[in-house]
This record gives C-alpha cells, structure tokens and sequence, in this order.
C-alpha cells in the first residue's frame, strides 16, 4: 500500500485577507516524482475527478516513486465556474496559465504559481489536466520536437497527440497570447517534460472523460516507473498535428451551423466547406466557412451565436514526422 499524505497549501490571500488555499496530496516516496494537476481553469473539472477516482487506486497500489497531486489548482475559478478569474481578484494576469513559473510578490495569479511551483519545481514529469469543450477531441499536447515531452503523450494514449511549438520555432499568435506562461511550456524550459491532456466535457462530470484520465494518468505512471502494477502501457498508435494552426475564424457576428455531418475525428482537405454563418434577421449568408488546410478536426463549435473572429472549427494540421 502506498503512503498517503495531504496538506492544505495557502497559495495567495484576497483583499479581507482571506487566505486561496487548496489541498496538495502525495502518495509514495522517493525518484521519480510525477506532478498532476487539474482545475487550472475553473469550469475544467473532469481532471478534478480524475485525481479523485485515482485517489482510491493509488492508495492500494506499490509505488516506486512519489505521485503529487492538486485537484484544484485555482480556487478562484474553480468557485466562479470560470476560465479566467474576476478582474476584481486579479486585473493584472486573469489566466493563471499564462502566470508560470509565478512571482512570491507578484499578482495574485502569480503568487499562486509560485506557491504550486515549490511542488512542480521538484518533479521529474509533469501532467497538467484540462478539460475543452462539449465538441472538442480528446487529444495531448506536448512540446514539438521535445523527445520526453513525446513520450509522456504517447503514454497518456489519446488517439490525437498535437506538437507545440514554442520560441523561435512559434507563430506571432504564440508570443502575442503569452503562451511562454504555460505551465507545460514554463515546466519544459527548466527541463521537466510536461504535457497537457484536453479531456471532453467540461462544466459536466462525464464517466467516459474521466474514464480517459484515469487510465492516461495510470500510464504516465507506468511509463516513468512509478507505478509498478505489472500493467503494460499500450502501444501508441494514433495521429500527431501540430498545435494552434488552423483555426477556422468568423469574419463576422452572426449564427453559425456547421456543416452536415462534421464532427471531430474528421479529416478535411484544404477549402472543403465546415459550414455557414448568416445573419439571423435577414437571413444572409455573411460567410461560407472553409478550412485554411489539411488535417484532423479537433473543434466545432455548436454553441450557435458567434462573434467576429470566434473560432469556428479547430483543423490540425497533421505531422508524419519531427
């Protein structure tokens, strides 16, 4: 049976000086150390429940290694149903994925990264679970051409795996969303393989999703010798894209319907047709939606009222090789 410990950790204080606190456990002891975490944003709670179904395995299991685990990493958002928190308690950095490695004097978001970062900071991998849209396909990203990073995906086993790139191999887009604060890409820097699995569902418990983070989590133990349960972990086989390209936009406000028959898992040829968006009083068609390129559909969109430069469809654009 593995050893068990949880602690609450006070990660920042609000204005009436009430303290953001979160419970960090830890099971087992000793190298390597597998960091997890979930609830990063708030509505994203599938990994949440991950981590506690995992709770009861764990605890039953022989570990050669230790597990840290925070199920909630921002109480502020997980409390708001939220991805981003109010400007009320963070003005200055209101997504704390984009706040890491943190500051101690920092912004509350920052502070809060710091104080996770006293854990993150000594791990060997890490697993950073979220959670997308009702319409998005489970997938992991990882750091491109990052050989660990890779590893820890395939591991994982989603069937689609989306490649990152970050510096000076990034688009304009990547630096202009501070995608450099990601907990993933911060952890990667300081040489500690990251990735970040993208459950479906998220402000709903759904049993397959969580079923999903669960045995991936299992794996990434497996894989980095923490978890010796005399379980293989499967051959990988799937698709590999790459990350934040592709994205079918509006060029307007309006209603969007997605073309018949479209659904994530698709593969689309450059110019095919994802669907219409028109305006809904005159009945116009303001724009017929077509993908940028080739690849996988990761993302629709269902929730039907758009706004101008809204993603639409997300296509990744498939790698054979890095």
């Amino acid at each position: 049976m593995a050893d068990h410990d949880s602690e609450r950790v006070t990660l920042a204080r609000l204005p009436s000086g009430v303290a953001v606190e979160t419970t960090v456990h830890t099971y087992g002891s000793g190298d390597p150390v597998v960091y997890a975490q979930a609830a990063q944003h708030g509505r994203e709670i599938n990994g949440t429940a991950v981590l506690r179904r995992l709770h009861d395995y764990l605890l039953d299991a022989d570990l050669d290694g230790t597990f840290v685990a925070v199920p909630v990493a921002d109480p502020l958002t997980f409390d708001t149903v939220s991805y981003t928190t109010p400007e009320a308690y963070d003005s200055v950095n209101n997504n704390m994925n984009r706040c890491w490695p943190g500051d101690p004097d920092g912004s509350v978001h920052e502070r809060m990264a710091a104080a996770l970062w006293e854990y993150v900071g000594d791990a060997d991998y890490i697993v950073d679970l979220h959670t997308g849209s009702r319409d998005m396909l489970t997938h992991s990203v990882y750091l491109q051409g990052d050989d660990d990073c890779r590893r820890l995906a395939e591991a994982f086993g989603t069937r689609l795996l989306l490649a990152e790139a970050a510096g000076d191999d990034a688009d304009v887009e990547w630096e202009e969303r501070n995608f450099g604060g990601k907990l993933r890409v911060a952890a990667t820097r300081e040489g500690i393989p990251a990735i970040t699995p993208e459950l479906a569902h998220n402000k709903e418990l759904v049993s397959d999703a969580i079923g999903t983070g669960v045995e991936g989590t299992k794996n990434v133990l497996r894989e980095t010798g923490v978890l010796d349960d005399g379980v293989d972990v499967p051959e990988w086989t799937g698709v590999r894209a790459r990350n934040h390209l592709g994205r079918v936009k509006a060029t307007d406000a309006g209603l969007f319907s997605a073309a018949g028959g479209l659904a994530v898992g698709n593969s689309v040829e450059e110019g095919e047709t994802v669907g219409e968006l028109f305006d809904p009083t005159t009945y116009e068609t303001l724009q017929t939606a077509t993908a940028d390129r080739a690849g996988v559909v990761y993302s629709v969109t269902r929730e039907a009222t758009v706004t101008a430069g809204e993603t639409l469809v997300g296509v990744a654009m498939r790698l054979d090789d890095e």
